[in-house]
């Protein structure tokens, strides 16, 4: 209880920035966070399920078939439009910056979320091919 308190506190008085675990929103992602508002892509586009469904969600758009993939994709509707997006004629520093953001969002979870089945008292994926087929247990 004692703990509790002194820990309510020191979050209180430091804020939440600084605990360990929690990822960094640099200024650049935040700058990506006022141009996603202000050119309001949650109207056509989706984080976590939530928003419009004329776009792709992108929770996760920049983790997308691993490496930079999806890093390259986002630049190139970002930079011209297509397929229903508008072209926005964003400058390289916005691009930049929607990036950023794009990946601050891709590093706080995953969506859709994953399934997970509890078997003989193990908890494992249920779309990961080594627990489905009993390699991992």
């Amino acid at each position: 209880m004692i703990s509790y308190f002194f820990y309510s506190i020191y979050i209180f008085a430091s804020g939440t920035d600084s605990l360990p675990g929690m990822i960094a929103h640099s200024d650049e992602s935040r700058h990506g966070q006022e141009l996603f508002q202000e050119y309001h892509c949650i109207a056509c586009h989706q984080f976590y399920g939530l928003g419009g469904h004329m776009g792709p969600e992108l929770t996760n758009a920049m983790s997308y078939r691993g490496g930079n993939v999806g890093e390259i994709i986002a630049r190139q509707f970002l930079a011209n439009g297509g397929n229903g997006m508008p072209n926005l004629n964003l400058t390289e520093t916005e691009i930049s910056a929607l990036i950023a953001y794009l990946k601050f969002v891709d590093k706080t979870g995953t969506y859709p979320p994953k399934n997970y089945k509890v078997k003989w008292g193990m908890i494992y994926q249920e779309d990961d091919p080594e627990w489905a087929s009993g390699e991992k247990l």
